[in-house]
């Protein structure tokens, strides 16, 4: 999610969706999301904190909060690996005809619980222009509980792993 001044998307020469102040998402749907990921990405993304509230406190106001709009871009590559021979290799990414469905679902789940009218996208497979205007820049990653679960351990020592290689 980028926090920007404006956003918008080209396919084939026109501009297929634009907004003003809000936010952009690129949203990547892996292999093994749910519609339970889903939910919980929407309810972050409509309330992430990413504005100044109006006495000029930093990180207190949100998406819905500031009527802001956003602007969602469909990105497989966004589960892209590098293989050892730096080739991109996006097995990890869910195949195109259940991820546009799952994409179009988490489509829905924003407009229900906001604005529909604010909600705005690009063209799901498409080859898109995407230009923005950073407001910041601020950028965040919102992942759902469970890749992040499944994940962490691959990041992550405990600290008893820690201690051990200490001593």
């Amino acid at each position: 999610v980028q926090r920007v001044k404006s956003a918008s998307v080209t396919v084939e020469g026109s501009i297929v969706s634009s907004i003003g102040p809000g936010a952009m998402a690129l949203v990547g749907i892996h292999e093994d999301d749910t519609k339970e990921d889903l939910e919980y990405c929407c309810k972050r993304l409509l309330a992430c904190k990413l504005w100044e509230n109006d006495s000029g406190a930093p990180w207190r106001h949100g998406l819905k909060q500031r009527g802001l709009e956003i602007l969602c871009v469909s990105q497989f590559t966004l589960y892209g690996k590098l293989t050892k021979k730096n080739q991109p290799d996006y097995k990890h990414a869910m195949k195109a005809i259940q991820a546009q469905e799952m994409y179009n679902t988490f489509l829905e789940l924003l407009k229900s619980n906001y604005e529909s009218e604010k909600i705005r996208d690009g063209v799901f497979g498409a080859y898109m222009d995407v230009s923005l205007v950073n407001d910041g820049p601020v950028t965040i990653v919102i992942e759902s509980e469970a890749y992040t679960k499944t994940n962490q351990g691959d990041k992550t020592e405990s600290t008893d792993q820690k201690s051990e290689k200490s001593s």
